[in-house]
C-alpha cells in the first residue's frame, strides 16, 4: 500500500445557506487553490511540500500514538458532530455545524449527504464560495503511517465540484471551477478549471468537434461528388 492511498480516513438538502464566506471579501477559498498547478519541479505530487510531518516515537505504527497528535475530547466532539452533518438534509444546517468545528465555508458551499470532513482536523479544510462536495465524499487532512503521521490543509476553490464518494488526501488544492469525476483519488492538486477523474485521479481529455463545421465539409464533400457523376453522365 503506497502512502497516497494509506492515509487514515475519517443527494443535497432542499434549502439554501446564507452564512457569509470565511474572508472579508466572500472568496472563501481566496488565491491557494487558483495557485494550484500539480506536480512540482521534481515531478512529486505539490501536496507533498505543504505536509507537516511528525515522527512516529518508538516502533510501532503511527495511528497507535493518535492521542498524542489529538485531544480525545476534541475528536470526539468532531466525530458526533460529523455525524449529524452526514445525515442531515439541510445544507444551512450543515454549514452552520462545520462552522462550529473550525471548517472554513464559503456562501453557498453544499455538501451532499453523508460528505464526510477531517474529524481530527476540521479547522484545516476550506471550501470555497458555491462548491459541492458530493455524496459521500471524504476530505482527508491527516494520514496515520508506519513512522510518521501528516498533517496539511485541503483546499476547495469556489464552485469546484467533487463527485460522489471522491477522496481527497491531506494538502491538496482544487482550483475554482475545477471538477472530480465520482469515485477518484485526489492525490495531487487539479487546476482551476480542469476536470480530473481515476485512481490517482489524471486529467480527462476532451476531443472537442466543431460540429457545423463538420456538417459544412461534409456538404461541400456531397456536392462535389454530385457534380462530378453530373460531369460523367454529360460526358456519356
Amino acid at each position: 500500500m503506497t502512502d497516497d492511498v494509506a492515509g487514515s480516513a475519517g443527494g443535497a438538502g432542499d434549502d439554501t445557506d446564507d452564512g457569509t464566506a470565511g474572508d472579508p471579501d466572500g472568496n472563501v477559498a481566496g488565491d491557494a487553490a487558483n495557485d494550484s498547478a500539480g506536480a512540482n519541479g521534481d515531478g512529486r505530487p505539490a501536496r507533498y511540500d505543504r505536509l507537516e510531518r511528525h515522527e512516529t516515537p518508538g516502533t510501532r505504527n503511527s495511528l497507535r500514538f493518535w492521542t498524542d497528535a489529538k485531544s480525545p475530547l476534541a475528536v470526539a466532539r468532531n466525530y458526533l458532530l460529523v455525524w449529524l452533518v452526514r445525515l442531515s438534509p439541510s445544507l444551512r444546517l450543515k454549514n452552520w455545524v462545520l462552522r462550529r468545528i473550525g471548517v472554513d465555508v464559503g456562501d453557498g458551499a453544499s455538501w451532499g449527504l453523508e460528505a464526510t470532513p477531517d474529524v481530527f482536523w476540521p479547522e484545516r479544510i476550506t471550501v470555497g464560495a458555491d462548491a459541492i462536495v458530493g455524496y459521500d465524499a471524504v476530505l482527508l487532512c491527516h494520514e496515520f503511517l508506519q513512522d510518521e503521521y501528516r498533517v496539511g490543509d485541503v483546499v476547495v476553490g469556489d464552485r469546484a465540484m467533487l463527485g460522489a464518494k471522491v477522496t481527497v488526501l491531506p494538502g491538496v488544492h482544487i482550483g475554482e471551477d475545477a471538477q472530480v469525476a465520482a469515485n477518484s483519488l485526489v492525490a495531487d492538486d487539479v487546476p482551476a478549471g480542469q476536470t480530473v477523474a481515476g485512481v490517482p485521479a489524471e486529467p480527462v481529455e476532451r476531443d472537442v468537434v466543431d460540429e457545423p463545421s463538420a456538417r459544412g465539409d461534409a456538404g461541400t464533400a456531397d456536392r462535389s461528388d454530385a457534380d462530378s457523376a453530373a460531369g460523367d453522365d454529360a460526358a456519356r
